[in-house]
């Protein structure tokens, strides 16, 4: 991964982070968070059906990281009023590397 202090350029990809199947909500089918240089979004697969919810990089308000004893949950506001990603049971390296890319992106943004 690039380092945002040599000024280099995230590559053109997705990354994703995968809840931990033992925590609340994440059992047969855990959350994924999706993060590149266009949007941050959760999915959440089911049997039947796939339910998506994504924010515009440049519509990143905060993000919020609530680490617990064992597993961080996390909470991405959108500038546009609508309502923020959350997603629980994410190791706490995981949820800062998710914020650490939403920052970078913006910064290639603007």
């Amino acid at each position: 991964m690039a380092d945002e202090r040599d000024g280099s350029v995230l590559p053109e990809k997705d990354h994703v982070f995968v809840a931990s199947r033992v925590t609340k909500g994440n059992g047969m089918f855990p959350v994924r968070i999706v993060v590149n240089r266009h949007r941050v979004a959760r999915v959440k697969s089911g049997v039947f059906s796939t339910d998506e919810e994504s924010i515009a990089i440049q519509n990143v308000a905060s993000v919020k990281i609530t680490r617990g004893f064992l597993w961080s949950d996390i909470q991405i506001e959108s500038s546009g009023g609508t309502s923020p990603i959350v997603s629980h049971g994410h190791t706490a390296a995981d949820a800062r590397q998710i914020r650490e890319l939403i920052e970078q992106y913006q910064r290639q943004h603007s």
